[in-house]
């Protein structure tokens, strides 16, 4: 079984910053992705920072109300995901969570891939 434990939520001020780690535990052989969402009260989880790892490195992708203001660095020997984020606004006010795809292997079958999600860090962003 792979878990995903997130830490480092809080409330902060606007303008403020928190930084926020997703740690992967379990066992799996290789990581797909990982990435983080974010849900606030009445509206849809939305992607809000994504992690990929090829054999051409770690590219990261931002949707566009962060790009500029988070940054998600991921380390690859520790699997864990942690997300920089600077200038928050009171819209940055979510549960963020961690989510990742991993494949494990099994004894004389094929590897298989399973999504997992953590259970969330509230960040409320206020004065």
């Amino acid at each position: 079984q792979v878990q995903l434990v997130e830490t480092g939520g809080g409330l902060v001020q606007p303008g403020g910053a928190l930084d926020l780690s997703c740690a992967a535990t379990g066992y799996f052989h290789t990581i797909s992705y990982m990435a983080w969402y974010r849900q606030a009260p009445g509206s849809a989880r939305e992607m809000v920072a994504r992690a990929t790892h090829s054999a051409a490195g770690t590219q990261a992708q931002y949707s566009d109300s962060v790009k500029g203001r988070f940054t998600v660095t991921r380390d690859i020997f520790k699997s864990t995901l942690s997300l920089q984020m600077t200038n928050l606004k009171p819209e940055d006010t979510a549960t963020y969570f961690c989510t990742g795809g991993f494949y494990y292997s099994r004894p004389g079958l094929q590897d298989r891939y399973v999504e997992v999600w953590g259970r969330g860090t509230p960040v409320t962003v206020g004065s």
